[in-house]
């Protein structure tokens, strides 16, 4: 049934459960009324019965009888409330029906003369057919009377048959009736669920520019909504990527240009830097260039590896670590003041992407920094809080809001992965990173987690 369309799959499912109700009520009501209806037949006689004695007290009855005849009698009493009736007494029976066999008035004469109760209810059978009677006692002239009063099991069945038949048409009628608006229903949910699934097909096909409305407060619209949120996220994804893929391969042109310009200077005898060691130099350092970004491209390759792959968290000293790579960067820029608040900070993760974490912050401090760099290290709850700043210029709001994003361009227009990198590792430490200017200078803050949860 999965494979049909959800629509038809949910009227499926409900005419089911009506189908099954009905069955289930075909099954049950049937013995549900044969018992109430048992009972009520029981009591209809009872009544008939007191109905009997308060009416009639023993002498009116037996003038009554004397006065109608046998027959007249008889018809008398069996027209009281459709119950029939019949007497039992020392002397004798009495005005018994000629629908009752001999065997079966012995059987009935035994029981009362054997019943202790004063009125009790029986059942048997009589050609058989089922009968329900009550046998009562009662006084008369010094005599014992018993009242016998009874009624046929067809009466039941007459009605439980009629009653289930009502039932029958009422629950077929109610089934067919709530299968029209079950069908409307089944397309009135499935209909915004199919517009989706075309909505995303376009998405697929990279058919953006639509965009997807669900005019719903349900799970539905709410499904709508993060959809068109997934539509936006690729639009500005694509608008990104675009400008990356421009910045990117001037940036991977322009070395290998000057790379190739220069060689075939040199391999022409002409030495575009004066010499031939200048000239090499300036080979070697734009290799360099290239070599950095094309590892930072394969890095931030590796991270999104990595963060669906367990990673190993070790504890090491992160005041050890920055003051390491500070030694190694800090003789590019020899004017720069740093002034170090770093106590010894031990935290937990990989040591090597945090290296990369120092590294790219520092690069892009000292970038921009004039002349002084300020890292400091604190305790702050459960958590250990790293501050870079530099003296540098403030960073203009609509690049502080894209600051880390993998496409950003900065404002000497190098492309900006160094960062993207660095927030990609803070991410998978669990840990948080944001930019912030200061009234002289910018400051960079990173909060890490004492500890870090391994199953995210």
């Amino acid at each position: 049934m999965k494979n049909k369309p959800l629509f038809l799959q949910i009227w499926i499912v409900f005419a089911s459960i009506t189908l099954f109700i009905s069955i289930m009520l075909s099954i049950i009501l049937p013995l549900t009324l044969r018992h109430f209806f048992t009972e009520e037949m029981y009591i209809t006689i009872e009544s008939a019965q007191k109905f009997m004695f308060s009416r009639y007290d023993l002498f009116t009855l037996k003038d009554l009888l004397e006065s109608q005849g046998l027959e007249g009698a008889r018809q008398t009493l069996e027209n009281i409330r459709t119950v029939r009736h019949f007497f039992i007494y020392d002397k004798g029976q009495i005005y018994i029906p000629s629908s009752l066999s001999g065997e079966f008035v012995e059987k009935v004469i035994r029981q009362a003369m054997a019943q202790e109760d004063t009125s009790q209810r029986y059942s048997g059978e009589v050609n058989g057919e089922k009968i329900f009677y009550v046998i009562t006692k009662g006084t008369a002239f010094d005599e014992n009377i018993f009242l016998i009063s009874y009624m046929w099991d067809s009466y039941r069945q007459d009605l439980v048959k009629t009653l289930f038949k009502r039932l029958a048409l009422v629950t077929f009628i109610v089934s067919i009736l709530s299968w029209i608006p079950a069908a409307l229903l089944s397309k009135y949910l499935s209909n915004p669920l199919v517009a989706l699934e075309k909505k995303v097909k376009k998405l697929a096909n990279y058919e953006w520019n639509e965009p997807i409305r669900v005019d719903r407060e349900d799970e539905i619209g709410r499904l709508g909504k993060s959809i068109e949120q997934l539509r936006n996220q690729l639009l500005y994804q694509e608008e990104m990527q675009k400008s990356f893929l421009q910045n990117i391969s001037h940036e991977l042109k322009t070395p290998v240009m000057v790379i190739r310009s220069f060689a075939q200077a040199i391999r022409d005898g002409i030495y575009p830097k004066d010499d031939l060691d200048s000239s090499v130099a300036v080979i070697d350092s734009e290799a360099e260039r290239l070599e950095k970004r094309i590892r930072n491209l394969l890095y931030i390759t590796k991270l999104d590896y990595l963060k669906t792959n367990e990673i190993v968290y070790k504890k090491f000293y992160l005041d050890k670590l920055i003051k390491d790579v500070i030694e190694r960067l800090a003789w590019n820029r020899t004017d720069i003041d740093w002034e170090l608040r770093l106590p010894p900070t031990e935290i937990k993760g990989d040591m090597e992407q945090w290296r990369v974490v120092i590294e790219n912050l520092l690069d892009n401090q000292m970038r921009y920094a004039k002349n002084s760099i300020l890292i400091s290290l604190r305790d702050k709850d459960s958590s250990v809080l790293l501050k870079i700043w530099n003296d540098g210029p403030p960073i203009e709001d609509e690049v502080l809001k894209s600051l880390f994003s993998k496409y950003n361009v900065g404002e000497k227009g190098q492309f900006g992965l160094g960062l993207a990198i660095v927030q990609r590792i803070v991410n998978l430490h669990q840990a948080k990173i944001w930019a912030k200017n200061e009234k002289i200078g910018v400051s960079f803050f990173v909060e890490i987690p004492n500890t870090i949860d391994s199953n995210n």
